[in-house]
């Protein structure tokens, strides 16, 4: 299995099952598989933020978002600890 960082973005981006584009709803999943992706280090911040022209504040809110999903919901915490 090759090294995440040696692939394209493009290749990350598919790989993680992202959008290809900011022309896209961003539905409550989609918003968290890019933090996800950000925070894993299969992409970067300034990728995400360039691909699907986020803000930072905007970014920090789907962040906000997901952590305030995972405190209130025990049992997606239950599978995170699962997966890790």
């Amino acid at each position: 299995m090759s090294d995440a960082r040696t692939l394209s973005i493009a290749d990350r981006i598919k790989s993680a099952g992202l959008p290809r584009s900011y022309d896209v709803h961003w539905s409550a999943q989609r918003k968290e598989e890019v933090v996800k992706a950000v925070r894993e280090q299969l992409i970067t911040f300034d990728e995400a933020r360039w691909r699907y022209l986020l803000s930072r504040r905007e970014f920090d809110e789907w962040e906000r978002d997901v952590d305030r999903k995972k405190s209130t919901n025990p049992a997606a915490k239950s599978r995170e600890l699962e997966s890790a």
